[in-house]
C-alpha cells in the first residue's frame, strides 16, 4: 500500500530542487485541496486539473524567488508529511501550534475541509495534521 499524499509532497520537493516550472501528479480530491491551500498561501504559482491520456492529473506551477539574474530560490524550503499511514496524528483546536514562528503553515484536514493551521485554530476546529510547509 502506498501513501499518495507523501508521494505528492515528494514530487513537489524533487521538482523544486531540480528547478522545474511545474509538476504533474495523479489527481484526487484530497491532493487537489492540499494543492489549493499551498496556492492560496503563496507557496505555488498555480493549481489546475487536466486530463492527459484519459487520466486526470493535477498540474502544480512551482514558485521561485529570483535572487540574481541566474539564481532562483524555491518558495518551499521544506515540505514534510506529519501524519503517516500507519500512525495518524490528530490535533485538537487548543493543541494547534504555529509552524516555524508563523513563517510556515500546517495543512489540517478538518470536518469543514482542508485548511491551514491558522484557519483551523480561528474556526475552533481540530483534525488530522497532514503536513508542514515552510
Amino acid at each position: 500500500m502506498s501513501d499518495t499524499i507523501a508521494e505528492m509532497l515528494t514530487s513537489i520537493r524533487n521538482a523544486q530542487r531540480a528547478g522545474k516550472k511545474e509538476v504533474l501528479i495523479q489527481a484526487s480530491n484530497l491532493k487537489f485541496a492540499i494543492a489549493k491551500v499551498l496556492e492560496k498561501e503563496g507557496f505555488t504559482e498555480s493549481v489546475s486539473r487536466e486530463k492527459i491520456n484519459d487520466y486526470e492529473k493535477i498540474k502544480i506551477g512551482l514558485k521561485y524567488y529570483k535572487i540574481s539574474s541566474t539564481k532562483k530560490l524555491p518558495a518551499i524550503k521544506e515540505i514534510r508529511k506529519v501524519s503517516q499511514q500507519g500512525q495518524r496524528i490528530y490535533v485538537k483546536n487548543k493543541e494547534i501550534k504555529d509552524v516555524r514562528n508563523k513563517f510556515g503553515i500546517a495543512v489540517v484536514s478538518t470536518s469543514k475541509g482542508i485548511m491551514t493551521n491558522a484557519e483551523a485554530k480561528k474556526n475552533g476546529l481540530g483534525g488530522e495534521y497532514i503536513c508542514e510547509v515552510w
